[in-house]
């Protein structure tokens, strides 16, 4: 995957949901187990409204009023599923497999599902348990292999059966019932199209502030002392091309500042920064695997 280049002021246009096939799924995961809760707490941030990865990534592309994203946005799809690796991963809901002894690369590991009796509880997500029955169900693949097959991206047909899809129309679904957004109907000459502009304004106000405190006010200098969450979406925002909209309201000055820093990250090395403490294995595999 090609490393998507930076640009000054790029509009955040609209495009609707994926274009596979298939019907949403809703509601919680099923089972008697309790759901899997995010362990942190955010200031000003209910658990009915805390957002994971995926729809945080998908918020930041979508146009406060038109309620769509970029249909020039060609990589916002494969972007979404490394998100919810990330997610499962900070979840420990998966991890990367042991090497012991041996040194290998993160593209050269394997995602495994995490053993322990907490991995075993459901995400309290759709599209995150959807995700995990599959890398249980079928022998170990690394982390681009995922997003390929979670992404549809393959030449086997047997492996479309880990298509995961429609997810960015299931994903804004998610913030409609979190009360983020909305559901309105657009006419486009020629078709008729469903749009989720943004009504709870405060809540993206506090993404967008999130990426901008990250490579401003609270930056600091080496990756493995950023929060994971925080440094998880400035990789994947960028991945998915969104991560200028969160930078369009800032000065010239502190512009310039956030985008050389943002540079600064695309350029460490994911096999080094995940020797590190605190680290986290899958989080870095898949920032390895877009920087490729």
């Amino acid at each position: 995957m090609q490393r998507q280049a930076l640009t000054r002021r790029k509009g955040a246009a609209g495009a609707a949901s994926d274009k596979a096939g298939g019907a949403a799924e809703g509601g919680a995961a099923a089972g008697g187990d309790e759901p899997d809760l995010f362990d942190d707490e955010v200031e000003g941030e209910s658990k009915h409204q805390r957002l994971t990865l995926m729809e945080e990534v998908l918020l930041l592309g979508m146009k406060d009023r038109e309620g769509y994203l970029s249909f020039w946005n060609d990589c916002i799809s494969s972007g979404l599923r490394g998100c919810m690796l990330i997610e499962l991963g900070l979840r420990s809901k998966v991890e990367l497999e042991d090497t012991g002894m041996r040194k290998r690369s993160l593209g050269s590991r394997k995602v495994v599902a995490n053993p322990s009796e907490k991995a075993e509880r459901p995400c309290g997500d759709v599209l995150l348990d959807e995700a995990l029955k599959h890398i249980k169900s079928t022998a170990p693949e690394g982390v681009q292999d995922w997003i390929e097959l979670l992404s549809g991206e393959t030449w086997n047909p047997l492996n479309l059966r880990f298509q995961l899809r429609n997810v960015r129309e299931r994903l804004a679904k998610n913030l409609v019932e979190k009360g983020v957004l909305t559901t309105e109907k657009q006419n486009f000459l020629l078709f008729d199209m469903t749009t989720h502009p943004v009504t709870d304004t405060a809540v993206k106000d506090r993404v967008v502030k999130k990426v901008q405190d990250t490579v401003l006010s609270k930056w600091q200098n080496e990756p493995n002392r950023i929060d994971k969450r925080s440094l998880a979406l400035i990789y994947m925002a960028h991945a998915s091309d969104v991560l200028e909209n969160a930078f369009a309201p800032l000065s010239d000055d502190d512009y310039e500042l956030a985008m050389k820093r943002v540079r600064d990250l695309l350029d460490v090395d994911p096999d080094v920064e995940c020797t590190k403490p605190q680290s986290n294995d899958v989080l870095w595999s898949v920032v390895s695997a877009f920087l490729k």
